[in-house]
This record gives structure tokens, sequence and C-alpha cells, in this order.
């Protein structure tokens, strides 16, 4: 059952949250948590790791699971809103972008190394879902993450582009593209932003329409649900992910290290299969185990081997 503070965890008594805000270059006021542990020593600088939330969630659900756990394993951990999502600033509300989504990554490194109590050459990054194309990405071009985990990524430009699994047809594509020069003439006219159809079904139909019902598992029921996490973006911020590519620069990571952890039963799992590599990407597969269930299932998340890839490699 969702908390009365709408966090979808209980925090451990050996964990502290502390409210945090700060601007990205955009001048988007970013709004964050930090977590420490109870016993922290602010004198002693230490490793810090930055968590992005899925593509449409927010810092109160998966991304806190993750902190909550990793904050009591050493780890000063940053979670956040989105710009433009949740608590976080920006007009015109849900809407994304996958430049302004990979500088909410670097934004947020700018905030963690500079606190005393950070080791700016020890910041890691762990996107879950869509964040962990946005950290990947934004690795690729930002040194000072010196070591990057994924948990059931999406590249999300791939999926605008492509469709599911490649399913868009070209012709899909641009009677799309069509429709949604159309709304933007509306929009800049005075209209409201037309938002995408829900993601995370209401009414669940596992029959036909698996993926969308494994989302409304978590997003429209108690298990995860959020009042600002309605899995849905503005219309007309599809183009820019088709014309974007997250990825394309993996290899300028190297010879940092990344890890992708995929359920074993993910319908997601091919966007991590599709990067892995035998030298500095790899895949960690979680037996049984689905994509939504990585986000806040935490007897099923591996964390031993999130610490374990942490501490090896900011260092």
């Amino acid at each position: 059952m969702a908390l009365a503070d709408n966090y979808i965890f209980d925090l451990s008594d050996n964990v502290v949250r502390t409210p945090v805000s700060y601007l990205t270059r955009y001048g988007i006021t970013i709004s964050a948590d930090l977590y420490t542990a109870v016993d922290f020593d602010e004198t002693t600088p230490a490793p810090a790791l930055v968590i992005g939330a899925p593509y449409g969630g927010v810092k109160e659900q998966g991304p806190g699971v993750y902190a909550n756990e990793l904050a009591q394993r050493g780890f000063v951990v940053l979670t956040f809103d989105p710009s433009y999502n949740g608590y976080s600033g920006g007009e015109t509300r849900h809407l994304s972008s996958p430049d302004v989504f990979v500088e909410d990554f670097h934004a947020a490194v700018d905030f963690l190394g500079t606190r005393e109590f950070v080791d700016r050459e020890k910041i890691g990054a762990l996107g879950i879902c869509g964040s962990g194309g946005f950290a990947l990405s934004a690795a690729s071009v930002d040194p000072r993450i010196k070591a990057i985990a994924t948990a059931s990524m999406y590249d999300i430009s791939r999926m605008h582009a492509e469709g599911f699994g490649g399913s868009l047809s070209e012709e899909d594509r641009k009677a799309q593209l069509a429709q949604i020069a159309e709304h933007r003439y509306a929009e800049f006219e005075g209209e409201p932003a037309t938002l995408t159809p829900r993601g995370a079904l209401l009414e669940l139909d596992p029959e036909n329409n698996p993926v969308g019902t494994e989302f409304g598992e978590f997003y429209s029921r108690p298990r995860g649900y959020h009042p600002n996490s309605i899995a849905q973006f503005t219309m007309t911020s599809g183009p820019s992910f088709m014309n974007f590519p997250l990825l394309d620069k993996l290899d300028w990571i190297a010879p940092r290290k990344a890890l992708l952890v995929i359920g074993e039963e993910a319908h997601s799992a091919y966007f991590s299969e599709d990067v892995a590599n035998d030298d500095n990407i790899k895949l960690h597969v979680v037996p049984g185990a689905n994509h939504v269930d990585l986000y806040d299932k935490t007897d099923v998340i591996p964390f031993d081997a999130i610490e374990s890839f942490f501490n090896d490699n900011l260092k």
C-alpha cells in the first residue's frame, strides 16, 4: 500500500533521507532526495551514486527503493524527479527530451561532486528502465561518471524510432510524425499539450496486452502508485527521441565499466543484450524476473552484485 508521504517503501531506521534541490544548466530546479546511512561520517569523503527513475516514474518509487538499500551499504545516494516531471520545475508539464533527461544526470553529478562529504573521483550512476539509457548516454560524454549500472534498461530513442521490437513500420512512423506535427500547431496556438496514451493500463488485460498489464500492475496499483507518476508524456516529445539516438557513443565509455541488470523473463531484455559486449559492458541476468520486478522487489534486485560492481569500479 502506498504510504502517506507517497513513498512506496518504508525508510530504513538505518537511513537518513534529506530533501535537496539544485539547478540544471537549463535553469530547471530539480527536486531530489539525498540518502545517507544514519552513522555516516561527513568528515570522510564517500563514494556516491545518482539513481534515475523509470521513464514515467519519480524518485519516491524505484529510485528510493534502491537508495534505501545502497545507503546502508556505504554510498551517498541521490535520487531525483526528471525535469518537467514530478516535483521538479519546468513547463510544459510531462515534457520529455533525450538531451534534457541526460542533462538531469550531469546536473546530479554537479551537485554530488560539490558536496564536501562526497569523493568526486568516486561517483557512479544507476538508471532504471528509461533512465538506464539516459545514464549510459550521460556517461558517454561525462568522464566524472566512473561506473554505470542499469536495471531493466530501455533505450527510449530506439523505442520511439522503431517501436517495441522493431514493430513500427515506415508508413506508421510517417503517419505518427504527421499527427504530431499537427499537435504542434495546436499547442503553439494555446491548446493544452496532448499526452501520449497511458502506458500503464488501468484495466489490466494480460491476454491482449501483457506489457501494458505489467506496467499497470505497478503504476496503476497501490504497489507502485504515485500521483506524480502518470506514465504519460507530451505527444510532441516523441520526435526528439526519434531524431537523437541515445546509445550511439557507448564505445566512448571504455575503459570505464557498465553493468546491465536484466530479468530473465523481461520483455525489455533485448535493449541490454544488444549493447552488451565482452569487454566493459556486462550483462547480469536475474533468473525468473520480469522487467518491473527490478523496480521494487528487494528480494529479486541483485543488490550484492550491484554493490560489488560499484565497489570494484569506483576507485
